[in-house]
């Protein structure tokens, strides 16, 4: 093994308990209640103080399987004795159906399943009893139709490495079910929903690789099927990543930050090398190398935090919980590889070259990503939306998502500085100059991906105003163009991408200063630092251009910048069909030039 791949390990088991250790002052008397915080999730705070003591495991269970030192063991042994006993007063109460409890209770069906000497073996045979007993008596509780039917799943996996006895016939049902989720070229669906997002890979994916890895001598033919999908999916999930590690903000649960990545170390666990193992550690380790300079994800003692970027409430769904964040230990599954594992020994292969091409079409998604020439990526998405989750519509209806600019959450409902209507096109029948009452794309009709670089979606804002978009992938710009069949006269207004407008640590005070520029036809942004974010009117036909405009929404809203400028276009259209089309131009400073030549011509 060479000296870099020893180091490469070690600096990850570093960082596991770099994020642990600040978890365990937090633990209760009996070790079986971890509260990092005030819940204000929609279940108990005993199922929350569960999730801050099950989640750690998740990197903790393949530090200790790997060999690697953690210092407080104790204090997970001890809570699961504690948790599990009904006397104690920290039980963790039986699982009901549909309950919180099953999703932490995966992670100590895994724990068990890795590393049983740490969390079974120094249990004594009454209090062994009693946690198989309250593990297998969640097997057969109902759980929502999507990626919670892994739960048992990993329970079970967890009973068989310890030998507690227990009925198998309810895990192959689940897996059955789970199976019949798969789509096209290697995705699932979350149960049947709309949603392709990072359920996909740290859920459905991750847990069906772990099955195959620890179950698959036993049940070879499934676990072939879900390395086979994992392979197929890997070749589109690879786009998601930019050059410098960071993955597209996008969709619901972004606390559970570097979880995006985990995919990517369950592929070598699970024995799946359809890509080269060097560019699948690059992969992953680019991607926990950014969130770890990102030092705002975490609060000054070092837990990790709700929000994404930097502490921000507003991430949160209303199941994240104060221990949730810890979801993000997944990322640290290869961990269990031994050292001599060819994930650790191959050189890691560098951002160039992967992926290959500048556009990928991903129709399973109902999307398209597009990489600049600074490596960051852009998803235009045309499927996706989610109206249940907290600020659904703008974590998954939005046209447009950057690993550079990131996206913005509303502040409130009245007006543009509160609604932070960065790529979308926002819609007002209010009367008068200035309208305060918004709507945008909150679900899509009849989506498509029509060609490589294209995708479509309907949408009804009124029952009398019908918008067909069409999204372009064109790098390093992407193009718009909306089709309005109205019955109501409407303002309108649509945003490029949100960028920073606070003057960054580095630049000196006499240096280039940031750039804000409004006029007919246009409107761009330009930070100190040399991001670009620009969108340019393409009106046709002689129609008049509509007005730029520069907004500062209000701030806490974008999940990487905390106050940002939001270049606009503003118009009002009457009655009728119209045609509104656009060029919208995110950039770093390799691409920042291009806003200075002719962007390219729409298709649509």
């Amino acid at each position: 093994m060479t000296d870099g791949g020893q180091d490469e390990r070690a600096r990850l088991q570093e960082y596991v308990r770099e994020l642990t250790e600040p978890v365990v002052p937090y633990a209760s008397a009996g070790g079986a209640r971890i509260r990092l915080g005030v819940n204000i999730a929609h279940h108990d705070d005993t199922a929350a103080d569960l999730e801050g003591w099950a989640r750690p495991l998740w990197g903790l269970a393949p530090l200790a399987a790997g060999g690697g030192a953690f210092g407080h063991w104790d204090v997970w042994a001890r809570g699961l004795a504690a948790g599990t006993d009904p006397d104690h007063p920290e039980f963790w109460g039986r699982p009901a159906h549909i309950d919180q409890r099953q999703v932490e209770m995966a992670a100590v069906g895994f724990a068990l399943a890795l590393a049983p000497e740490k969390l079974w073996d120094p249990l004594t045979g009454r209090e062994r009893d009693r946690v198989g007993a309250w593990l297998a008596g969640a097997l057969d509780r109902a759980t929502p139709p999507n990626n919670w039917n892994f739960f048992p799943v990993m329970m079970s996996l967890g009973l068989d490495r310890v030998g507690y006895a227990h009925d198998r016939s309810a895990r192959t049902a689940r897996l059955d079910r789970l199976e019949g989720y798969a789509l096209a070229d290697g995705w699932y669906g979350d149960g049947a929903t709309p949603q392709r997002d990072y359920y996909i890979p740290w859920a459905m994916q991750y847990y069906g690789l772990i099955y195959a890895a620890l179950a698959g001598p036993d049940d070879p033919a499934r676990a072939g099927r879900f390395r086979d999908r994992a392979a197929r999916f890997a070749a589109d999930f690879r786009y998601w990543f930019a050059d410098d590690g960071s993955a597209v903000p996008f969709g619901r649960s972004l606390t559970y930050r570097f979880a995006q990545g985990a995919f990517w170390g369950a592929l070598p666990y699970a024995g799946v090398d359809a890509i080269p193992y060097g560019q699948v550690k690059g992969l992953l380790l680019r991607h926990l190398r950014w969130w770890r300079e990102r030092r705002a994800a975490t609060a000054p003692d070092g837990l990790l935090t709700i929000g994404y970027g930097y502490p921000q409430p507003a991430v949160a769904e209303q199941y994240n919980g104060p221990g949730s964040p810890y979801w993000a230990m997944k990322a640290f599954l290869p961990l269990a590889l031994p050292a001599g594992h060819p994930f650790w020994t191959v050189p890691e292969t560098d951002a160039a070259g992967t992926p290959a091409q500048p556009v990928s079409a991903q129709p399973p998604a109902g999307a398209v990503l597009m990489r600049s020439g600074d490596g960051d990526v852009t998803l235009l998405s045309g499927l996706q939306h989610n109206t249940w989750a907290r600020g659904g519509a703008a974590k998954y209806a939005k046209f447009a998502y950057s690993t550079r600019f990131g996206f913005s959450l509303p502040a409130g409902e009245l007006g543009l500085l509160q609604g932070a209507y960065d790529s979308m096109l926002a819609l007002s029948d209010d009367p008068g100059e200035e309208p305060v009452r918004f709507r945008a794309r909150t679900e899509q009709e009849d989506p498509a991906v029509p060609d490589d670089a294209t995708v479509r979606s309907t949408w009804r804002p009124w029952p009398d105003v019908e918008v067909t978009t069409w999204l372009t992938a064109a790098p390093p710009w992407h193009l718009r163009t909306h089709r309005i069949r109205t019955g109501r006269a409407l303002h309108t207004a649509e945003a490029g991408f949100a960028v920073d407008r606070d003057m960054p640590d580095d630049v000196p005070a006499d240096g280039p200063a940031a750039v804000r520029l409004a006029e007919a036809g246009l409107a761009l942004a330009v930070t100190a630092d040399g991001d670009l974010s620009g969108i340019r009117d393409l009106a046709a036909g002689g129609a008049a251009p509509r007005d730029g405009r520069v907004l500062e929404p209000l701030p806490g809203t974008n999940v990487l910048r905390r106050r940002t400028l939001l270049p606009t276009l503003t118009g009002r259209l009457t009655p009728g069909e119209h045609w509104l089309r656009s060029a919208v131009l995110g950039a770093g400073p390799a691409d920042a030039g291009a806003w200075e030549e002719q962007p390219p011509e729409p298709r649509h």
